[in-house]
């Protein structure tokens, strides 16, 4: 009795209990992105290919690594002063985060292309902030406690992160409802009044970050100048300048490849896929050339960037060796695309067949949230008894043949049932798959560069995923929602022989 009271009492550590609310603070952005604002700009007639475009926007989260090593390594003037160093970059992050929901709620995106695009640039700013909180908040969870609390900051924090998801999403719902917006009577005051209030509850986030105290060990291994950090930061923006630059400079050169792709697949959204591919791959070789002509020119210390990118990746090679590795990346990368895929346009096709807002908000969001606690538990359960490789392949064959479920639900159309069966199996099957995942990459770091190679794997495994949901507008105007869900279960399925394969790397 005395060693249960004893752990119901770590709940209430003051460590623990920040760990809740900075959760809830890290989960409300992202709807803000994906589903709720998917919604707002269907009920104000955006078109689902563009809609769904905006999926991108939430990329910030799988390029997140990339400027992880920044925010860990360079100090914020003033603020880290005053509140040390996480805690500084947590503020920022979150009063950018707000900034960012400002924003958007100032713009009616259907006041034309011009407001579009500022709403556009408010949802890119929101990706980024939000995953930079992210990236703080982990250091903060790994070095605020020993490795014996571990357990209990990640279960609030993933507890918070629910809850956080659920205000934005079901919340979100519920009140531009309430503000008078419907899909036949569309209310841009109303919506606006919505993302408002979203920045009422960031306060939250924002009083706990000034509430709590910074952790006692957060420095880096190794100590640089300021000059070494100030270079390196010129780094950082010139590699992003870099990759803008060749990215919007590119989309000139190949108006006519797209020309001339549209009339030999004779598919418009098939040659746009395959150019936008090509651009971004351009991109991201422009980016490349910028940071190896600045380390050639000794702009940044060579040191500080082999052991900040470097020296993580070629780890994880050494440890498994190239074709391995390979294998492995493909599954970090691929594991989740089915879901994902069919996520972004979920709130579209139910609105679409019929069902209110609210109805969303209760079965999708709020049902659909215990469900996905209730999966998890029970992979977690699973993996202890039977081993993560067996959750692991279940919970992708599961992620792929739920999707079949959508095509009842798109034949029957506005029936409460059935929405509450599928997203029942959908949501048991995300939770249980998502458990066996989570264990799945963590046996793959290496604890000397786990904070490095975990950003690495947590973006990677949201990439491509996002990357191709961000057509499936184009895919659901073209090919209708039925033939969509079915491709989406059938881009699961290879994935099944990918886990198979990496079966004796499981631990």
């Amino acid at each position: 009795m005395d060693s249960v009271l004893a752990s119901v009492r770590l709940f209430f550590h003051p460590r623990v209990a920040a760990m809740l609310f900075l959760g809830f603070s890290a989960g409300v952005p992202i709807l803000l992105i994906f589903s709720t604002l998917g919604l707002w700009l269907n009920e104000a007639g955006v078109a689902k290919s563009s809609i769904t475009f905006f999926s991108w926007a939430a990329l910030g989260y799988s390029f997140k690594f990339v400027w992880a090593p920044l925010v860990d390594r360079l100090p914020v003037p003033i603020l880290t002063r005053l509140l040390g160093r996480r805690r500084a970059w947590m503020l920022v992050s979150q009063l950018a985060i707000m900034g960012a929901i400002f924003l958007m709620s100032s713009v009616d995106p259907k006041a034309g292309v011009d407001s579009l695009t500022i709403m556009a640039y408010g949802a890119v700013l929101l990706g980024f902030s939000s995953a930079t909180q992210d990236i703080v908040i982990d250091a903060y969870r790994i070095e605020s406690a020993d490795k014996d609390m571990q357990s209990l900051l990640s279960a609030t924090y993933v507890a918070g992160y629910r809850i956080g998801m659920l205000v934005a999403g079901a919340g979100g719902l519920f009140l531009a409802s309430y503000f008078g917006s419907t899909k036949e009577l569309y209310s841009f005051s109303a919506w606006s009044n919505t993302y408002l209030v979203m920045i009422l509850v960031m306060m939250i986030g924002l009083t706990t970050t000034l509430i709590i105290k910074e952790p006692s060990h957060n420095q880096s291994e190794e100590s640089y100048s300021t000059q070494d950090y100030v270079r390196f930061f010129v780094l950082f923006l010139t590699v992003v300048a870099a990759f803008i630059a060749t990215f919007v400079l590119s989309a000139e050169l190949t108006k006519t490849l797209k020309s001339y792709l549209s009339e030999v697949f004779s598919n418009q959204h098939l040659s746009g896929f395959v150019v936008g591919t090509v651009r971004m791959v351009l991109a991201i070789v422009g980016a490349y050339m910028a940071t190896r002509l600045l380390i050639t020119l000794n702009v940044v210390n060579k040191s500080m960037v082999n052991g900040t990118y470097i020296e993580p990746v070629k780890d994880f090679f050494n440890r498994y060796g190239l074709s391995v590795a390979v294998l492995l990346l493909a599954v970090i990368g691929l594991y989740r695309i089915s879901d994902i895929v069919l996520g972004v346009v979920a709130n579209i096709f139910y609105q679409d067949i019929g069902f209110s807002k609210i109805e969303i908000a209760t079965v999708s969001k709020t049902f659909g949230l215990f469900m996905t606690i209730a999966g998890g538990f029970l992979g977690g359960v699973m993996a202890i008894k039977w081993g993560v490789f067996r959750v692991l392949f279940l919970g992708a064959l599961l992620s792929a043949l739920t999707n079949l479920l959508f095509i009842v639900l798109a034949n029957v159309g506005h029936n409460m049932n059935w929405l509450y069966a599928t997203i029942t199996m959908d949501n048991l099957s995300a939770g249980l798959a998502s458990a066996a995942f989570i264990a799945f990459l963590s046996s793959l770091t290496n604890i000397k560069f786990t904070a490095v190679q975990y950003a690495i794997f947590s973006s990677l495994m949201t990439l491509l995923p996002k990357i191709f949901g961000g057509y499936s507008g184009s895919v659901v105007e073209v090919f209708g929602y039925s033939q969509f869900f079915i491709i989406t279960t059938l881009i699961g399925l290879p994935i099944l022989y990918l886990v198979y394969k990496v079966k004796p790397y499981i631990n």
